[in-house]
């Protein structure tokens, strides 16, 4: 009966959900400047009684919403966040709405809108059913930077949580128990001397040089280190012009590795490296350090609780005014990269999927074990309280993560239905944890085996501010 209070809930709101969606679709904020955004999300479940506090943690885009009292307290994440350079319009052919601007070409906007909806229905179905507990729900920022939930941890707002759930828009509808990779931001700014570099070279000091000797010596560094590592940068400042020898450079590291411990150990030889440049190039460099995150803490517990919420309210079917779209825009995907891509999901039966445009059925956790290329905060949660983030489908098979693809997709019907989907999956399986102790306690108790006495250590500095300049135009 409680599922049924929360479900119809979503459904008779799902016009305003889906308003919310693409509201947050349109303006399409990047990391910790997402300020329309968090606003939209923060007055809205507000007036659906929760308490709202805004600019927690340092950020004034985060905000934390909290309903009801006492135990169980179940965590819904949302996030905020679009990307650079992959703004586009709700068509399946290439048409940004601003060239070269922000766009949700991750999702984020359905991120969002889903945790709201299934906060909001579940504390609707525990309303009407007397049912006590504490709901939680988060507005993240900035999770393309790994920077939001990383400070949110470390400023104790998951601290009491009892389980968090999470959704994140994909090309399926699952939830695993693979892990991601760690990783550490870091920006390196070099300092030199100006000379003329044809009059006087021999009175200049190469910044540019000290970068480009740092990046020569970490991809050296390359062949010496795990095989699952990842470290990729950008030149942000090389200099002027031709005929001044740069006085200042800048260039940004991401180092990425399956475990905690393992990024702390590259990350100490990149810090090495970059000691070796100035000594070979004269210079003198400051480590600006922005942001690191853990790897993700697998609950198995939550991953089948939310499977089994999927089967049971049924995963949406597509329409053939959708299939006509998804025909259209598969034209613009390589079939040699949706190959590919769907040989590196590892999907079951993947294979035979070269001509699907969707792959619309529940699957069992086929990820198990795994640990995938990308970083995300929400794996610090889940190091200090039992978290999952599950998939429902949002794109076609084959759609590019981080494109203008996935920015179309996520604006249109194929994007709402993974939104209404996903937000009845969040309020069935909080039902679930606030109703059935016995669940709770198993999926609790899984967590502190797989943490094996580990204790979470943020991995930012205790007095390091979050960097809301990051992503700022000069």
């Amino acid at each position: 009966m409680s599922k049924e209070t929360a479900f119809s809930w979503i459904d008779e709101n799902e016009r305003k959900l889906i308003g919310l969606s693409d509201k947050a679709w349109e303006y399409a904020e990047v990391g910790l400047l997402e300020y329309q955004t968090s606003k939209l999300f923060a007055d809205a479940i507000e007036k659906e009684g929760f308490s709202v506090e805004r600019g927690v943690a340092g950020m004034p885009t985060a905000f934390v919403a909290t309903w009801g009292s006492g135990s169980p307290t179940i965590g819904v994440m949302g996030e905020l966040d679009a990307l650079a350079g992959v703004s586009q319009k709700a068509v399946p052919y290439k048409d940004p709405v601003v060239k070269g601007g922000p766009g949700h070409g991750c999702g984020h906007n359905i991120h969002g809108a889903s945790g709201l909806a299934g906060a909001i229905a579940l504390k609707t179905a525990m309303e009407a059913d007397n049912i006590p507990g504490t709901v939680k729900f988060y507005g993240c920022p900035a999770e393309e930077t790994l920077v939001g939930k990383v400070w949110l941890v470390r400023d104790g707002y998951f601290d009491g949580v009892d389980a968090c759930l999470s959704h994140h828009p994909s090309s399926a509808n699952s939830a695993g128990t693979g892990s991601s990779n760690a990783m550490n931001s870091v920006k390196f700014h070099f300092h030199g001397k100006t000379a003329h570099s044809a009059g006087d070279p021999e009175n200049g000091i190469s910044a540019l040089d000290a970068v480009e000797l740092m990046s020569n010596g970490v991809n050296f560094m390359r062949e010496h280190i795990i095989e699952k590592a990842r470290i990729h940068y950008v030149t942000e400042v090389g200099g002027d012009q031709p005929n001044v020898v740069p006085a200042y450079a800048r260039t940004w590291f991401y180092v990425r590795a399956p475990e905690r411990e393992q990024v702390d150990y590259i990350y100490d030889w990149v810090l090495q490296i970059a000691d070796g440049a100035d000594k070979m190039a004269r210079t003198t460099h400051e480590v600006q350090f922005l942001t690191g995150c853990y790897n993700m803490l697998p609950n198995k517990g939550l991953a089948d609780l939310i499977v089994g919420n999927m089967r049971e309210i049924g995963a949406p079917v597509h329409t053939e005014e959708e299939m006509e779209f998804a025909k259209k825009l598969n034209e613009s995907i390589p079939a040699l990269s949706k190959k590919e891509g769907l040989r590196k999901s590892e999907r079951p039966g993947w294979e035979n999927m070269l001509d699907e445009l969707f792959d619309e059925r529940v699957l069992d956790d086929y990820r198990a074990g795994k640990v995938g290329a990308g970083s995300t905060d929400v794996s610090d949660v889940s190091w200090v309280t039992p978290t999952n983030e599950f998939g429902t489908t949002c794109c076609i098979l084959g759609t590019p993560g981080h494109s203008w693809q996935f920015t179309a997709q996520s604006g249109m019907s194929i994007g709402h239905k993974s939104l209404i989907f996903a937000s009845k999956v969040i309020a069935g399986t909080g039902l679930d944890l606030m109703t059935d102790a016995s669940l709770l306690k198993a999926v609790r108790d899984e967590w502190k085996e797989r943490l094996a006495g580990r204790i979470y250590e943020p991995p930012i500095p205790a007095d390091l501010a979050p960097p809301l300049d990051q992503l700022k135009k000069d």
